[in-house]
C-alpha cells in the first residue's frame, strides 16, 4: 500500500527558506516516479519538481529553478523539498505524489499524500 505524508509547511517572511518533506512507503524509488506540486487557491495544480525516472535528476518548473531543491533519501524512505528564497508568489499547498507510469502528466498521477501549507507574506 502506497502511502505519502507530507510535513514541514509553514509560514515565513519573504527571502525565508523551508525544508519539506515526505515520508513514503509501500513501493521502491527506482519504480516509480516521484514529484513535488503545489496548488494556490483558486489556481490548478502545477508541478514544482519532478524526478521522472527512478534517481534521475529532477527537473524543476521554472518557476522556482535556482532557488528549490528536490532530493531523495533512500535508506529512509524520504524526498525533500528545499525552498530558499521564498517569495510571496509560492504560497500555496505542496503535496508529493508519486506513480509507477511515468508517461502520464504528473496532475493524473495516482498517489498523493495530504499536503502540507506553505505561506509566504512580503
Amino acid at each position: 500500500q502506497v502511502q505519502l505524508v507530507e510535513s514541514g509547511g509553514g509560514s515565513v517572511q519573504a527571502g525565508g527558506s523551508l525544508r519539506l518533506s515526505c515520508a513514503t512507503s509501500g513501493f521502491t524509488y527506482s519504480s516509480n516516479c516521484m514529484g513535488w506540486f503545489r496548488q494556490a487557491p483558486g489556481k490548478e495544480r502545477e508541478e514544482v519538481a519532478v524526478i521522472y525516472v527512478g534517481g534521475g535528476k529532477p527537473y524543476y518548473a521554472d518557476s522556482v529553478k535556482d532557488r528549490f531543491t528536490f532530493s531523495q533519501d533512500n535508506a529512509k524512505n524520504m524526498v525533500y523539498l528545499q525552498m530558499n528564497s521564498l517569495k510571496p508568489g509560492d504560497t500555496a499547498m505542496y503535496y508529493c505524489a508519486t506513480d509507477t507510469n511515468c508517461r502520464r502528466p504528473g496532475r493524473n498521477w495516482s498517489y498523493w499524500g495530504q499536503g502540507t501549507q506553505v505561506t509566504v507574506s512580503s
